[in-house]
């Protein structure tokens, strides 16, 4: 039996370093929501206004934000099996997750999207 030489365990730090690179990659992971609203109500609007603010703070430049007003695209409720609104959906990075309301409740939807306040 013959053993080949070329064939190491990478060291200790290599192991290191190949974690660190992981856990920034999870951090810069790119978001992709859609937020079903129906029509421009109050509500609506404050929806709108908390996940671009939401989005805008937290995902600076990693993410994707579509709008869809139900009563103007019924098809996508049905496609995306909205039953209320608004609802944000998380579509990216997985696991797929939804929210319902006007997203008033940061924290929440922060914990909901797995993302961690900034100090």
């Amino acid at each position: 039996m013959s053993h080949n030489k070329d064939t190491k365990t990478p060291p200790l730090q290599d192991a290191s370093a190949a974690f660190e690179q992981a856990l920034q990659e999870t951090d810069q992971e790119h978001y992709i929501l859609r937020l079903y609203v129906a029509g421009m109500t109050p509500n609506s609007q404050r929806a709108i206004a908390n996940v671009q603010n939401i989005c805008q703070q937290h995902l600076q430049g990693r993410f994707e934000l579509d709008i869809i007003d139900i009563y103007q695209q019924p098809i996508f409720a049905k496609e995306g099996q909205i039953v209320a609104a608004p609802t944000l959906v998380k579509e990216l990075p997985t696991p797929l997750r939804k929210f319902i309301g006007d997203l008033s409740q940061t924290e929440r939807i922060l914990a909901g999207l797995d993302l961690r306040k900034k100090d």
